[in-house]
């Protein structure tokens, strides 16, 4: 599999200044191959071919007085920019046929330099690592490096990206052999992802939410405000716009901390994971935006995945519309809607008491065992429903020959306890 390992970077004055130099070229490279095709398509030509667009973006644009300053840069850094474009174009024509998993998927737009961010990228044939530690750079140098931990395997490719804040990093790209199996525990666990608790495993344990935007919201806004009182293009407002990105950065550096010490914990300690498959685009539609997005789940969620690919644990999502806050773990039986502030509830069935999230929790452990054991060819029957009897309330849904749960909107099957 391949991962992604970064560090950070200090570049000296003259280095940042070659830098700075190959962030705008390739902006330029990308905008102007996209302003090509722009123009093409408006005149009726047919759509430039990737190797005609970069002849002439590149190639040809050098020998114009108007870009003759591309050559200053390394051709690389230019090429990768093209592919860039190639690739953006690529995303867009398999969303709109329906090819692409990640839907609507927009055209292609053009670079800012006013963005904050800035990235290019190196191919192997472009950088070197040093004996010293240094990170040789094409018509760059050997840029100093704070290395944390050492590359498992010789990278394929650099992206040199300079954020907000002003800070340089390297993200390399490596490929690892699934050899970092970690040994096999008995335990599995399922996670109920929340506000009030950031997770509530099965276990019973709850990870308190940090809300680190929440907490650095006072002084963000403040800055903010300071900035908008500067004067535009004056020194003292680029010094305002780097203080706010700094706390922004800040606040993002702790959320990522957070959240990689979280799933490393959890993924040691079981030997299968599952978690409910939240629709978080829809659920920052609400009211609860702010929260939601501090909350990171889909981060969090992300982590867990490969994680879990990479140390040899099973991953699984449940189905986002099971009514898990319905469902008694213990009898399997839907006591129906509840509003958010019932955070305990005694189910009609059973007369078990139960804790919202926990109960979720458990729900989700089992609908994750048992769709795991269905992967693994595990028998399903189809299951018959059974009215309540006398004293219960709710539905439950039964079979023959202990069955494996069909999940669903409206039902949910009898599952292990």
């Amino acid at each position: 599999m391949q991962l992604r390992y970064n560090f950070r970077l200090y570049p000296t004055a003259s280095q940042r200044e070659a830098l700075a130099r190959a962030f705008g070229c390739a902006r330029t490279v990308y905008n102007d191959g996209l302003r090509m095709r722009q123009e093409a398509r408006e005149a009726g030509l047919p759509y430039i071919k990737d190797a005609d667009l970069q002849r002439q973006v590149l190639t040809e644009a050098k020998h114009n007085p108007d870009r003759a300053w591309l050559a200053e840069v390394s051709y690389v850094v230019l090429g990768q920019a093209v592919n860039d474009l190639n690739g953006a174009y690529r995303r867009f024509f398999a969303s709109l046929q329906g090819r692409s998993k990640q839907r609507n998927v927009g055209p292609p737009r053009f670079k800012s330099r006013k963005t904050g961010r800035q990235t290019i990228r190196f191919t192997r044939n472009a950088f070197r690592l040093r004996p010293d530690g240094h990170l040789n750079l094409a018509k760059v140098g050997d840029v100093p490096v704070r290395w944390s931990r050492r590359l498992p395997s010789t990278p394929s490719s650099v992206t040199v990206i300079k954020d907000g804040a002003g800070r340089y990093f390297a993200s390399f790209v490596v490929r690892t052999d699934p050899a970092e199996v970690l040994p096999e525990v008995s335990g599995e666990v399922g996670i109920d992802l929340g506000l009030t608790h950031f997770a509530v495993l099965s276990d019973g344990r709850k990870v308190s939410s940090p809300k680190f935007f929440r907490r650095a919201e006072r002084r963000i806004r403040k800055a903010q405000q300071a900035l908008s009182r500067k004067e535009k293009g004056s020194n003292n407002r680029q010094k305002a716009v780097q203080r706010v990105a700094r706390l922004h950065a800040r606040v993002t550096d702790a959320r990522r901390d957070h959240h990689h010490k979280l799933s490393t914990q959890i993924i040691r300690e079981n030997q299968a994971v599952y978690v409910e498959n939240l629709s978080v685009k829809g659920l920052a539609r609400t009211r609860l935006a702010k929260s939601i997005h501090d909350a990171g789940w889909s981060t969090f969620v992300t982590m867990l995945e490969y994680k879990a690919t990479r140390y040899g644990r099973t991953f699984a999502k449940v189905d986002r519309w099971l009514p898990s806050s319905q469902t008694c773990h213990v009898c399997m039986v839907i006591d129906g809607p509840k509003p958010l502030n019932v955070r305990t509830w005694i189910c009609g069935a059973c007369n078990t008491e139960h804790d919202r999230d926990v109960n979720a929790a458990r729900v989700i452990l089992a609908v994750g065992r048992a769709e795991r054991q269905n992967a693994c060819r595990g028998t399903v029957r189809p299951a018959a429903q059974r009215k309540a009897g006398p004293g219960e309330t709710g539905t439950q849904l039964v079979s023959v020959e202990q069955p494996l749960p069909q999940v669903g909107r409206q039902k949910t099957s009898e599952l292990p306890a």
